[in-house]
């Protein structure tokens, strides 16, 4: 029997929970000539929404995820490739002939797969605004693409003033709705929202939160019952209360309630046994984190997990704060109107260590 809950990837289909109305949201939106920033912490499903919606769209549509990526040159190389998943390069051959920069294109034999690359030290300012160019030309006021760029806040990490440059080649194209994702919610703030920044109020806001409990408690239960018939609901409840709807992390606890049900049936305590599981196999990840932090960062992550205050007089407000965001950036504390852990089994852990020398 197949598991049927999934996390990790993105997710389609009949795993794909709820967002109805964020989905119906973006779709409208991206039929107008507007850009849309999406910003939402790490793991709440973003690119899965994103995702959905373009492929519902029945538009051509490229992504590109910023992490992925080391230099402008290497975001100009791996555009275009994308851009041969939906152009073929027989097609688009006669604008490839504008570059001032000629990219190297090989075919893998067994995937059938387009590689590009350009020639080491190519000036990064040409090459991209070539490749966004070529994008523009490809496409016409009534068949505009959408061009995804998730993590859009590592822009600023790739060369100086890359912001500024990107922005200038972006804001006279006409055929090519964006669609820029982040998981820092202060860097996407300062990046869209400061006036001093090249891309201040460049497109529609818009901000994902967790799941509604009623919906994500339908989603669990209804598949929750093919293997706990008379514990489904008790079981959703449990779920969420422990992930506090985290979209990620809910998939990722169900699916081993799931799997518990199946390999230990009669097992006495499934939710709390597939905990167990998760948190031992992460064990040793956990230890590593917790020892590259320093005492403040531990002394905050110990706090929150144990729901006491953060305010106590042991620390000073400022670097508190200080360390809040630092810990907010790496994906270890997300807040909506509280700061939490983002992982509910790292707190786990760490309660789990509080007498060991880790703590």
């Amino acid at each position: 029997m197949e598991n049927p809950f999934k996390f990790g990837t993105i997710v389609e289909a009949e795993y794909f929970t709820d967002r109805v109305d964020e989905v119906a949201y973006i779709k409208e939106y991206v039929k107008s000539a507007n850009h849309l920033v999406l910003i939402s912490p790490r793991r709440f499903g973003k690119s899965s929404v994103v995702a959905k919606t373009v492929k519902q769209s029945g538009r051509k549509h490229i992504t590109v995820n910023l992490q992925q990526v080391t230099s402008v040159s290497d975001l100009s190389a791996t555009l275009l490739r994308e851009f041969f998943k939906v152009h073929p390069l027989e097609r688009i051959r006669h604008l490839i002939t504008h570059f001032r920069v000629i990219p190297t294109v090989s075919t893998n034999p067994v995937t059938g797969s387009m590689d590009v690359s350009f020639q080491p030290g190519a000036d990064g300012t040409v090459l991209i605004e070539d490749v966004l160019t070529l994008i523009e030309r490809a496409h016409t006021e009534k068949d505009r693409i959408i061009v995804v760029l998730d993590e859009f806040q590592d822009i600023l990490d790739l060369a100086p003033n890359f912001d500024k440059q990107l922005r200038s080649i972006m804001q006279n194209q006409k055929h090519i709705n964006y669609i820029l994702l982040g998981s820092q919610e202060s860097m996407m703030t300062d990046i869209f929202e400061n006036k001093k920044s090249p891309f201040y109020h460049f497109g529609q806001m818009m901000r994902l939160g967790k799941l509604p409990r009623e919906d994500f408690h339908r989603y669990l239960s209804e598949r929750l019952t093919k293997i706990f018939p008379e514990s489904c609901n008790e079981l959703a409840d449990s779920i969420l209360n422990y992930t506090n709807c985290h979209p990620y992390y809910s998939q990722q606890l169900a699916a081993n309630v799931w799997q518990v049900g199946v390999l230990q049936q009669g097992i006495e305590n499934p939710f709390e046994t597939a905990i167990g599981h998760i948190v031992a196999a992460h064990g040793l990840d956990f230890e590593r984190i917790w020892m590259n932090f320093n005492r403040t960062n531990r002394w905050i992550l110990k706090r929150l997990s144990t729901g006491k205050p953060l305010q106590s007089g042991e620390y000073r407000t400022s670097t508190i704060y200080s360390a809040l965001k630092r810990l907010q950036k790496d994906g270890y504390v997300i807040y909506s109107d509280h700061y939490e852990m983002e992982d509910p089994f790292f707190r786990e852990w760490i309660l789990a260590s509080e007498e060991t020398p880790f703590a």
